[in-house]
């Protein structure tokens, strides 16, 4: 590694943690002034304020703005560079300007593993702890009741509940059927299931069980039994309380198959934060190049105008990824298909930049 790609690794990092740490401390203020009168009224100690949840919001805002500011970094000191001419200085020392590079995509390798792992189980593991002290200290989860819950615990078992209150993990009007090529083999019927969290098991209330066995069918009554359903949770019914941001790599990954065996319809909401997970940290290499390749130029206008392209195309962006990942969730567009696009795109743009670039 030369001295040139020491001096531009340093400076691409240290300006990205520097933008990064101003602007954490910016935001926290904020977010502090906003959230005052709340922590003051729940009662929430200033360790726990400061460790619990502001410590544990630091890796998801890093992670959420990563790519913008890898941008924002690399075009900031990369046109201080050319309006000094030391971008032309180097190439014309018989520095290729796909060698110039090298160092950037070591400083943008740095920062996509920072990010993948960050997104993969540093900020599942962060986001528990925060989202658990948001519910204590400030949301009311008094009135969260899920209605209409349709799911399919393994082939050919269904269940159903017309109401299901999470914060008594009680349930109203519940019903289990099991079905094969004949048709429907068995059914329960009960007023009220309720969850027991020391047996893992469920208690109903006022039950109805019909067993057909072609041509014989049998009634089963009675006021209270306790059962158990395969792969059939509490946490099943509580589709609110389902949040992917607090999974890791491997446990959201186990969690789509699952619900994908369910018919769960928000199957591509899940998928699409798991291709996000994987295509943020490349997203990092694509902002890199066409950061490098925009900025390298002596322009009129110097920094001022490298800057005001790159928010507009870091915008543009944004706005393509957000739009692409709404059809993939409430349309037919597969989801690999909706995260990936945005970077298939701004990648050939990286690269007809490149070819644009001063050699």
């Amino acid at each position: 590694m030369k001295i040139l790609d020491k001096y531009i690794i340093k400076k691409f990092l240290g300006t990205f943690f520097l933008s990064i740490i101003l602007l954490l401390v910016i935001v926290v203020f904020f977010d502090l002034s906003e959230k005052l009168d709340d922590f003051l009224e729940s009662k929430a100690t200033f360790s726990q304020i400061v460790f619990v949840y502001y410590l544990n919001f630091i890796p998801y805002f890093i992670n959420l703005f990563a790519p913008l500011f890898t941008f924002i970094a690399v075009i900031f000191f990369t046109s201080r560079l050319a309006f000094n001419t030391e971008v032309i200085a180097v190439l014309s020392s018989g520095v290729s300007f796909n060698r110039f590079m090298y160092p950037y995509f070591i400083s943008a390798f740095i920062l996509a593993s920072m990010t993948f792992y960050l997104a993969n189980f540093i900020i599942p593991h962060a986001n528990k702890t925060r989202y658990t002290f948001e519910n204590m200290y400030l949301h009311d989860r008094s009135n969260w009741i899920d209605k209409d819950v349709h799911l399919q615990t393994e082939p050919g078992s269904y269940a159903y509940i017309e109401t299901y209150n999470p914060e008594l993990k009680i349930g109203y009007n519940f019903t289990f059927e099991k079905v094969n090529e004949k048709g429907l083999y068995y059914k329960l019927n009960a007023e009220i299931a309720r969850w027991d969290s020391m047996k893992n098991s469920w208690k109903l209330e006022n039950f109805y069980i019909r067993k057909i066995n072609d041509m014989n069918e049998q009634i089963i009554k009675g006021k209270q039994k306790d059962t158990i359903f395969n792969n059939l949770h509490s946490i099943d019914f509580s589709k609110k309380y389902v949040n992917v941001a607090t999974m890791n790599f491997f446990e959201l990954r186990q969690f789509i198959n699952e619900e994908r065996m369910k018919g769960n319809e928000s199957i591509f909401t899940y998928e699409v934060e798991k291709y996000k997970r994987m295509v943020d940290p490349i997203s990092l290499f694509i902002f890199t190049l066409i950061g490098v390749t925009l900025s390298s130029r002596k322009v009129r206008g110097g920094m001022g105008f490298h800057l005001g392209a790159g928010i507009a195309i870091s915008f543009a962006y944004v706005l393509f990824m957000q739009i692409s990942t709404t059809f993939s969730i409430y349309s037919n567009l597969p989801p690999y298909i909706g995260v990936w696009a945005p970077n298939i795109i701004f990648g050939f743009l990286g690269l007809y930049l490149l070819r644009m670039a001063p050699k």
